[in-house]
């Protein structure tokens, strides 16, 4: 097989069709593009997981004078009560299971209220008294605060215990959801791919078909027929996945890391090394859709 009779061949075919191979380009790059952002996103997901559900914790809150009397018929939870729930905390029962805990006054819980609320007309409406008094529990093991919630819940003085993580499962399952759309539309968008890639080597396959006839003439194999054309779309293909790789690694590194990472301090975000094991995987992945696109449409069109 000469070599440079196959380059030549794909050098003609991308000029006959450019505007047929910025497509391919432009919707491999499209396509690719959100698959490499869908991944990261899953990959965000994990770390926020891991991060957060390794810091969440556990609140007993206790009776105020303002709580529902059908939760806290005795009012507001007294000093023997406080002590009772301390000493629960202490038990051997519980210890193996809890890292650390700290107890949240009145004014303390105030403080972080006014904090949380500063310039907002509400805090001019609530006295440190209506807060909660709180217990805040670190588990060794997050996963199994319901073991901490179901030991409080229903005790004398415990107006309400809430795990964090449900909260952050709200939010996660936001995500999720948006990782799945985000998926979703990159499917559609490399069958989107995959047809144009198709259709371009058919009508590439069509235009040198005069071409092609010679070649079956002289006792050319089918293979040697049908390279140049899978060439073609694996070209314009992976000039797509690597526009689509430096898409996402830019995204990784201007966006995430460049922006989100210094407003955001408080959390974990995906590196530019994250990104670097996403990229190769497009590129690959843009190889191989369209080696199998090209080789598929070429296929069929040399059996008619």
């Amino acid at each position: 097989m000469r070599f440079s009779f196959v380059m030549g061949e794909i050098g003609h075919g991308l000029r006959r069709n450019v505007s047929m191979v910025i497509s391919v380009i432009l919707v491999t790059f499209i396509s690719l593009t959100f698959v490499g952002t869908a991944s990261l996103l899953q990959l965000q997901i994990g770390q926020m997981k891991n991060y957060w559900y390794d810091r969440a914790q556990v609140a007993i809150y206790l009776c105020t004078e303002v709580s529902p009397g059908d939760v806290c018929p005795q009012g507001e939870a007294s000093t023997d009560l406080q002590t009772e729930i301390e000493d629960k905390l202490k038990s051997p029962l519980l210890q193996p299971y809890i890292k650390q805990y700290f107890f949240e006054n009145h004014q303390q819980a105030y403080a972080k209220f006014e904090e949380q609320f500063a310039g907002n007309s509400v805090a001019k409406y609530v006295s440190p008294s209506q807060l909660n008094e709180t217990f805040w529990v670190s588990l060794k093991d997050p996963s199994k605060s319901q073991i901490i919630t179901e030991s409080f819940n229903g005790v004398a003085g415990v107006e309400e215990v809430r795990d964090q993580r449900t909260y952050l499962d709200q939010i996660f399952n936001i995500l999720n959801a948006a990782s799945i759309a985000a998926v979703g539309i990159a499917s559609l968008m490399l069958v989107s791919a995959a047809l144009l890639i198709s259709t371009t080597i058919r009508l590439s396959a069509f235009s040198r078909r005069r071409e092609i006839g010679i070649m079956r003439l002289v006792g050319a194999s089918n293979f040697y027929i049908q390279l140049p054309f899978i060439l073609e779309g694996v070209v314009a293909a992976t000039i797509g996945s690597v526009l689509a790789a430096g898409a996402v690694l830019s995204v990784v590194q201007f966006f995430v890391q460049g922006y989100l990472a210094t407003k955001l301090p408080f959390t974990s975000f995906v590196t530019l090394s994250d990104g670097l094991l996403v990229a190769p995987a497009l590129i690959g992945a843009g190889i191989l859709l369209a080696a199998v696109s090209s080789g598929f449409a070429i296929r069929r069109y040399l059996r008619i």
